[in-house]
């Protein structure tokens, strides 16, 4: 599987963008993709995750009610909806692929050694 993720860019705080993942070489319907970024001098972060097959979704508390994260089936996409972006949201972010036969559980969802595949970031810049 090879991923690939744009629409990052700069941003002023309140402001929007959106980020899109596309997979290519998926063999799975259970696939799943998650968004993690990381800031510079911080930790990696799990910010978001779907299950292609029935939408199921988990988010990190610091983004809830601002992000959403979406997908296409049928073009093996998937969105992270960035609202409301502020400063501390400042980060290059991943999207990350899992292509098994079985379903990961949602409480899995957050945890980076449930994916397989790692695309190449796109820098999300929140400043005024």
């Amino acid at each position: 599987v090879q991923l690939q993720a744009s629409g990052g860019g700069s941003v002023q705080p309140g402001g929007s963008l959106r980020l899109s993942c596309v997979a290519s070489g998926r063999t799975s319907r259970y696939f799943a993709v998650a968004w993690f970024r990381q800031a510079p001098g911080r930790e990696r972060e799990f910010v978001a995750a779907i299950r292609f097959d029935d939408r199921n979704a988990a988010y990190a508390d610091s983004v809830k009610g601002r992000f959403t994260v979406s997908r296409d089936n049928a073009r093996n996409t998937a969105y992270l909806q960035m609202n409301s972006l502020k400063p501390e949201d400042t980060a290059d972010y991943v999207c990350v692929a899992r292509d098994r036969s079985s379903r990961i559980i949602v409480s899995a969802l957050s945890d980076p050694r449930a994916y397989d595949y790692w695309g190449q970031g796109t820098l999300v810049t929140v400043s005024s």
